[in-house]
């Protein structure tokens, strides 16, 4: 059985559509039966609606070359994955 830890992990996995289906049927058995967890994924989901009603604004040109710096500078100092 799921704990509330996991189903706040795994929130927007589920609203995705992106558990695999043993993980999906446990979040929703576990929604079933806590109201603290449910009220949290509509409290996600409402995030979400509100987010993409909001107007898509241009990115000014020097803060794009600013992030695209800071990202390659990211990349460059990540170490390499341990085999």
């Amino acid at each position: 059985m799921l704990m509330c830890r996991d189903v706040t992990e795994l929130t927007t996995d589920y609203l995705e559509g992106a558990l695999p289906l043993p993980r999906h049927l446990g979040v929703r058995l576990h929604l079933a039966i806590c109201s603290f967890c449910r009220r949290h994924l509509n409290q996600v989901r409402e995030t979400v609606r509100l987010l993409h009603r909001l107007p898509a604004l241009p990115i000014p040109p020097a803060l794009e070359d600013r992030l695209v710096a800071q990202a390659a500078n990211v990349t460059r100092d990540t170490p390499p994955p341990l085999e």
